[in-house]
């Protein structure tokens, strides 16, 4: 697989200003377009968390909550539609070096969706929206597992790889079980059953490890690549953003599994391994912060660095937000848990950035799927 598909299949771009008729669109579906749903939801969740501000923009939060219930409903539609018109072009996706990454954010754009119903709908419409949730979350779980293991199976035994053409969307399905793994424990705290509680308590902390490890794994390799091959086209400028989201929700997940960690545990005669659990993660929480912080240095100067040349718009511009999204959860989180005021403004100033930059990539999204220029498969195309 060339340096050129990957391009491809970053840039999203048809050759046509629009489609050659309407199913061609579901046969060019493909799941990069749920990334959106990562994006949107992170920002939902997001603004009702802002210090001050929180109250005014819940309802705000709350309406992209139900916009991004909507794609995601409407993205798994299409892509349902295309394996079942055109299934033979949609298998070929397991072969594709890059494209078959992207399967890994429908379980995310899944989480996201779990999160905002935790933060919206219950208040709404009452407990009945808790077993709805640990129903799906379960569902969300056992997607992220197959992604996270068997992706990386097609990696070792059927698809083409080289350090050269390595980018951070090798991150996408690992990531996968480490979002669930978060969603998990926020999930854990409603449940009213104790040992359903202790269950999705354990089996978070089980993801968390079966991500983390994998993606720091993959970060160091990448760290790598870019030192011996230097940066990737600018077609794949976001891609730099990526290796941010592990280590946000590597924090995120650890200080929310943490915070019922004391009582959850407790109720199964292990109140000092509750403990540990709890200052463990504010520990890790704001170690792995750290990290970030030096991730989000080097993004935004290799960010500037390619817009001094120009990037050219596509769908992989989605990977703006989601990382920034989540470590800004994570600094937030940091600063209503250690009562620090920096990390309030930090999280503040990086959320006011990700609605800006949310609000860019959408209009341009949607623009572009309007006029059908963003439908593309490269698993057709490096075929045809």
């Amino acid at each position: 697989m060339s340096l050129d598909h990957i391009v491809d299949v970053m840039s999203g771009l048809r050759p046509l200003s629009r489609l050659d008729r309407p199913l061609e669109m579901v046969r060019q579906f493909t799941p990069n377009w749920f990334a959106a749903t990562m994006g949107t939801g992170v920002l939902a969740v997001l603004l009702p968390q802002l210090p001050a501000l929180g109250p005014s923009l819940r309802p705000l939060g709350e309406g992209l909550w139900w916009f991004d219930v909507g794609l995601f409903l409407l993205f798994s539609g299409l892509y349902a539609a295309r394996w079942a018109l055109f299934g033979q072009e949609a298998r070929r996706i397991f072969g594709h070096s890059v494209v078959s990454m992207f399967i890994g954010t429908i379980p995310m754009g899944l989480a996201t969706i779990l999160n905002g119903a935790l933060a919206f709908a219950l208040p709404r419409f009452g407990v009945d929206v808790v077993h709805w949730v640990e129903a799906m979350w379960w569902l969300d779980v056992a997607m992220a597992l197959a992604c996270g293991v068997g992706i990386p199976y097609l990696m070792f035994t059927r698809q083409e790889h080289s350090i050269d053409e390595m980018t951070a969307v090798w991150l996408l399905p690992v990531v996968a079980a480490e979002v669930a793994a978060a969603t998990g424990g926020l999930l854990a705290p409603h449940l009213a059953d104790g040992p359903a509680q202790f269950v999705v308590l354990m089996t978070s902390y089980a993801l968390w490890a079966y991500s983390v490890l994998v993606a720091f794994s993959i970060l160091a390799l990448l760290i790598l690549r870019m030192a011996l091959h230097k940066l990737p086209p600018a077609s794949v400028a976001a891609s730099s953003w990526l290796a941010l989201g592990p280590i946000g929700t590597g924090a995120l997940g650890m200080m929310v599994m943490g915070a019922d960690a004391p009582v959850i545990f407790a109720a199964h005669g292990l109140a000092s391994v509750g403990a540990i659990a709890q200052g463990v993660g504010v520990l890790a929480g704001l170690l792995l912060w750290g990290f970030g912080l030096w991730w989000l240095f080097l993004a935004i100067l290799i960010t500037i660095r390619y817009f001094r040349s120009g990037v050219p718009f596509n769908l992989g511009w989605w990977g703006y937000t989601f990382p920034l999204g989540v470590y800004a959860l994570a600094t937030l989180r940091l600063g209503t848990t250690l009562h620090l005021g920096f990390f309030t403004v930090a999280g503040s100033v990086l959320t006011l950035a990700l609605a800006a930059m949310w609000t860019v990539v959408m209009a341009r999204t949607l623009h572009g799927g309007w006029r059908g220029n963003l439908f593309v498969s490269p698993c057709i195309a490096s075929v045809n």
